[in-house]
């Protein structure tokens, strides 16, 4: 074989070989690219609809309305203030000194004619003044004077020792008088701060200031009964404050200045007020029959106490011992039993061996103040009660039907 002829096919095997090669590339390039244009296809179809997605959310924030936040400020209170319809005491006497009043009587006796003085405060519009009692009592004429000297005839209307209440009433009423408000004595607490205005000596327009220094009291009535659940102030009271109001700090009237403990007969750093929640009660009565009408169940006694318990040998330390049954009164007509015996504690003559009231329609009563808060509280002429009694060291029930207080002459 020639040289040339060998190489000629080395040639033509070369060029081969190169076409093999060349083809071999180009069909990898071929899918390569089909692989390629597959994915960049996918690519565009994701940022098509990532585009749209987009659009439509700038569609829906262009149509909210944005409303920017406040800033919040804080503000520190370094004093807490005192509540609104709470006034200063100087507000109370402005609020309340037209409306308080000064009592004028005159009273006829065997050694002629006294004069008298006190206080009182208008109770509305038609002329109605709430004083005390024992300051129109057996008063031949009265008079009633204003802060602003102006002065008018007044008659009784009602009046009821039981309570030391008194109704008066005159024809018209100065301009600028606005009747005073009654508050609720039962929302006092020991320590209120209360303002006493009247007359003391004679002295018009007298305020004074304190507070409630004890609650619940008891006051001595005519016939020997006694006023319940009095307000105890050292707000100071004279003579002539008698009837004037007792004010909290509302301006609204809480109770009404009655008596004083003193061996001068001068202040002396007690003073006592019918509480306006008995004022609510007595003076509707006062104004439209004259009297009130007061429960009566007609036993006397005596509290009992741990210690006159453990002196006596009583059964219970506490409630109240009946002594004396009253004749014709509810309680005998009940059964209730009296003491038969009398005993001396500590200088003190007690009748024992009577029934002891320990409670009254299954409220307990620690004592007689106890029993008769009930009875003027929530018991009328006529109803029915239970008195739960111990007798005889046993305890038992006694209905009781109760009767009206008869007046203090009886």
């Amino acid at each position: 074989m020639k040289v040339e002829d060998k190489m000629g096919r080395i040639a033509t095997a070369a060029i081969i070989v190169l076409l093999v090669l060349s083809l071999g590339f180009n069909l990898v390039n071929y899918y390569s690219n089909q692989d390629l244009e597959g994915e960049i296809s996918t690519l565009k179809k994701e940022y098509s609809d990532i585009n749209s997605q987009l659009k439509s959310l700038d569609q829906k924030l262009e149509g909210l309305t944005v409303t920017p936040t406040p800033q919040t400020v804080t503000v520190t209170v370094t004093a807490t203030p005192k509540p609104s319809e709470e006034l200063a005491p100087q507000e109370v006497f402005k609020y309340a000194e037209k409306s308080v009043v000064q009592i004028v009587t005159k009273v006829v006796t065997p050694f002629g004619v006294e004069g008298g003085q006190g206080s009182g405060f208008i109770y509305n519009s038609k002329g109605y003044i709430i004083t005390n009692n024992h300051v129109v009592e057996d008063a031949s004429s009265i008079e009633v004077r204003f802060i602003d000297g102006s002065s008018f005839e007044a008659e009784v209307v009602g009046t009821d020792p039981y309570s030391d209440l008194a109704v008066l009433k005159i024809k018209n009423l100065p301009k600028n008088v606005k009747p005073l408000k009654l508050g609720s004595s039962s929302e006092l607490e020991i320590g209120d701060t209360v303002v006493a205005i009247g007359n003391p000596y004679g002295l018009s327009g007298t305020m004074t200031l304190g507070i409630v220094s004890q609650l619940g009291r008891l006051l001595r009535a005519p016939g020997g009964y006694l006023i319940v659940d009095v307000i105890q102030t050292d707000a100071a009271v004279n003579p002539g404050n008698s009837g004037g109001p007792l004010l909290n700090l509302k301006g609204e009237v809480v109770g009404v200045n009655t008596a004083i403990i003193s061996p001068t007969g001068a202040f002396a750093g007690i003073g006592f007020a019918i509480p306006s929640n008995t004022v609510k009660i007595v003076v509707p009565d006062l104004i439209e029959k004259g009297y009130h009408p007061h429960p009566w169940v007609g036993v006397r006694g005596t509290d009992v106490t741990p210690s006159l318990s453990k002196v006596l040998k009583l059964p219970v330390e506490r409630g109240f011992l009946i002594s004396d049954v009253l004749k014709g009164s509810p309680a005998e007509r009940a059964g209730l039993r009296g003491g038969t015996t009398v005993k001396v504690v500590d200088g003190q003559h007690i009748r024992v061996g009577g029934d002891i009231i320990v409670g009254i329609d299954n409220i307990k009563t620690r004592g007689i103040a106890d029993l008769l808060l009930y009875l003027e509280r929530h018991v009328k002429i006529g109803q029915k009660v239970t008195l739960h009694i111990v007798r005889d060291g046993k305890s038992m029930d006694v209905t009781l039907i109760i009767g009206e207080r008869p007046p203090p002459s009886e």
